[in-house]
């Protein structure tokens, strides 16, 4: 089993998941008291916040290059980063160091493929629903074609993931706006899918809130990244 490094804390909450999810699988494929082999970097989340509200990207960039050669040098065989936001800086990561990054937008492209979906609803920050860096790569690597919010829907579900979900804080009207945009979604603009575009959506809303397939980037990548360490 490779070990895996995790570029974590973005929130905290989302990378308790992460530990849980990739134990979880390495224990069902192999049984018995098998886990995964793990590696954690854990950010203070305020510091990376305030870069990116700020714009300052080439200075989440310097601490996220740290933080992976870091890791690199512990023993990682293969890196996480352990957030969707945050992959606008994978390319410069990945460049850092001379191990793989499991792409968490490969994995989720993947899986929409082989689900049949090709025009998914994106639920995330602001920054994936409004950049590129995201919904261009489902488009021109994998030919999808993403749907997000309008401006007062971004806001809504941008607001909830920071002053709610990374703060631990799970509200049923939270629930009922999330449910009610990607419902406005799929009636406005054919989506025929959703995918929870950041890692702490999962501690909110799930499939069994819909009858259209939702895609959880934060299982999807745990398990992208399993295949990878027992490959």
């Amino acid at each position: 089993m490779k070990t895996l490094g995790l570029l974590g804390g973005m929130s905290w909450e989302s990378t308790a998941i992460y530990y849980r999810l990739l134990n979880e699988i390495v224990r069902d494929r192999l049984g018995g008291l098998h886990s995964a082999k793990l590696l954690l970097w854990s950010f203070d989340f305020a510091e990376i916040a305030e870069r990116q509200h700020h714009g300052d990207w080439d200075g989440a960039g310097v601490l996220l290059i740290d933080a992976a050669r870091k890791l690199e040098a512990g023993g990682a065989e293969g890196l996480l980063l352990c957030t969707n936001t945050m992959h606008k800086l994978a390319d410069q990561v990945q460049t850092s160091v001379s191990i793989p990054l499991i792409h968490i937008a490969d994995a989720t492209a993947m899986a929409i493929e082989r689900a049949g979906m090709r025009r998914p609803a994106l639920l995330a920050t602001r920054f994936t629903m409004e950049q590129d860096f995201y919904k261009g790569r489902l488009a021109e690597k994998y030919g999808l074609s993403p749907v997000v919010p309008d401006a007062a829907g971004r806001d809504m579900v941008h607001r909830v993931i920071y002053e709610e979900l990374c703060q631990g804080i799970v509200s049923e009207a939270s629930k009922a706006a999330y449910v009610e945009e990607a419902e406005r979604l799929r009636r406005e603009e054919a989506a025929d899918s959703i995918i929870m575009g950041c890692t702490e959506i999962t501690m909110l809303i799930g499939q069994d809130d819909f009858d259209i397939p939702v895609f959880d980037t934060t299982r999807i990548h745990a398990e992208a990244a399993v295949e990878f360490a027992l490959a």
